[in-house]
C-alpha cells in the first residue's frame, strides 16, 4: 500500500488529553491507530490544557508510566493555554487547542475514538471541511411559540454575515432538524490549523458573548462546540460529508464514546480491534488502572454486555440501551 494518502497529502491527528478518563482513552486511540494505520504518514498531538486561572486544579496527566507510554506508541504531547474556556466549558479545549497545532492539514478527533482500518485510504479533501453526521438532534430545543429552527440557525447566519440557503439540505421538510446543517463535533478536518482553530473560537465566544435574539431561550452548554462548528465549517466552503468520506464513523473510525455502548452497539471489528490492542502487557498495566477497561476488558464482562444486544436489531432510542447496562449492573464510566 501507498504511504501518500487519498487526498494526496500528509495530515495530522488532533486530540485531547487529560488527566482522568482522557488520559487512558488517548492510549487506546495511540495504539489502535499503530495498529490499525501503519501507512499513517502524520503526527498523532494529544493536546494538553495547562493549569492556570481557568481550572481549579491541575488537569495534565501526572502519571508518568501513561505519559511514557502515549510517546512509545508515536503520540506528541503538546501544551496549550485556556484563555476563553476551561472547566466550565471542557469541550472548549478541542477548539483552543486547534491554533497549537504546526501549519499543516489536519484531523481532530474526539479522545474516544477507535482506529479500525487504514485512514490513508480516505480522500480527504482539507479545503473543503465537513465533520460528523453521527449525531441526533439535540439542539435547538424548540420552544412552544418561540422561533423555529429556520429562525434560530438564520440568526446565527446572519451574525457571522453567512449565506445561509446553500447551507440547508432541500430534501428535508421545512422546520426539521435534519434539514439544518448540523454535526457531532466527534472529527472535523481542514487544511489550516491556525485559520480554522482562530475563527471558530471567535464564533464560539461571540455566540456566547452575545447571541442573537432568537437564541434567548436556548441552552448553549454543552452545545456550543456544535452550534458553532456548522458556521466555520460553511465559512470555509465545507459542509455536509460526502461518500468519499464513509470510512469516518464506518469501518476505519469508531468514535464509541463510553466502552458499555461500544460492547452493545459497535461493531465486531471494533471489539476485535480494541481487545487486541488492549493485550500487550505494557498496555495493559496502564488501562486495566481505570475501572471500565479492567472490568469490561480485562475480566472480561463487555462480552457479556455484548451478549444482551441484537446489533441488527438495537433499540431505536441509546437510552434504552444504558438503562439495559445499568439494570445489569455492566454500566462503567
Amino acid at each position: 500500500m501507498s504511504n501518500i494518502p487519498a487526498s494526496g497529502q500528509s495530515f495530522n491527528i488532533l486530540a485531547i488529553l487529560q488527566g482522568g478518563r482522557l488520559q487512558y482513552e488517548a492510549v487506546l486511540l495511540a495504539a489502535s491507530l499503530r495498529h490499525s494505520s501503519p501507512g499513517f504518514t502524520g503526527t498523532l498531538y494529544l493536546a494538553e490544557p495547562q493549569p492556570g486561572p481557568r481550572w481549579s486544579g491541575d488537569p495534565r496527566v501526572v502519571d508518568p508510566a501513561t505519559r511514557d507510554l502515549l510517546t512509545q506508541l508515536g503520540a506528541q504531547i503538546i501544551p496549550f493555554e485556556n484563555k476563553v474556556f476551561g472547566e466550565n466549558y471542557p469541550y472548549g479545549n478541542k477548539i483552543e487547542a486547534i491554533t497549537a497545532l504546526p501549519e499543516a492539514p489536519f484531523l481532530f478527533l474526539d479522545t474516544d475514538t477507535l482506529i479500525t482500518g487504514e485512514l490513508q485510504t480516505i480522500a480527504f479533501d482539507f479545503n473543503r471541511p465537513s465533520a460528523s453526521m453521527k449525531r441526533e438532534g439535540t439542539w435547538p430545543q424548540i420552544e412552544l411559540y418561540g422561533p423555529g429552527y429556520a429562525a434560530i440557525w438564520k440568526s446565527l447566519y446572519d451574525k457571522f454575515g453567512l449565506e445561509f440557503e446553500s447551507s440547508l439540505d432541500h430534501r428535508q421538510p421545512d422546520e426539521y432538524w435534519q434539514r439544518y446543517l448540523y454535526f457531532n463535533a466527534g472529527w472535523f478536518f481542514h487544511a489550516s490549523p491556525q485559520a480554522f482553530g482562530t475563527r471558530f473560537l471567535d464564533y464560539a465566544r461571540a455566540i456566547r458573548d452575545s447571541r442573537p435574539e432568537a437564541l434567548v431561550c436556548q441552552e448553549l452548554n454543552p452545545w456550543l462546540d456544535q452550534v458553532a462548528l456548522p458556521l466555520v465549517i460553511h465559512s470555509f466552503g465545507g459542509g455536509r460529508p460526502g461518500p468519499e468520506l464513509d470510512g469516518l464513523d464506518g469501518d476505519i473510525t469508531c468514535h464509541w464514546r463510553s466502552l458499555p455502548l461500544l460492547y452493545a452497539r459497535e461493531s465486531d471489528l471494533a471489539v476485535q480491534v480494541l481487545e487486541t490492542v488492549c493485550a500487550p502487557n505494557p498496555i495493559k498495566k496502564v488501562l486495566k488502572e481505570y475501572e471500565p477497561f479492567k472490568r469490561l476488558v480485562y475480566q472480561p464482562k463487555g462480552q457479556k454486555a455484548r451478549a444482551l444486544f441484537d446489533r441488527s436489531d438495537l433499540p431505536k432510542r441509546e437510552q434504552v440501551i444504558r438503562n439495559t447496562l445499568k439494570r445489569e449492573g455492566l454500566w462503567f464510566r
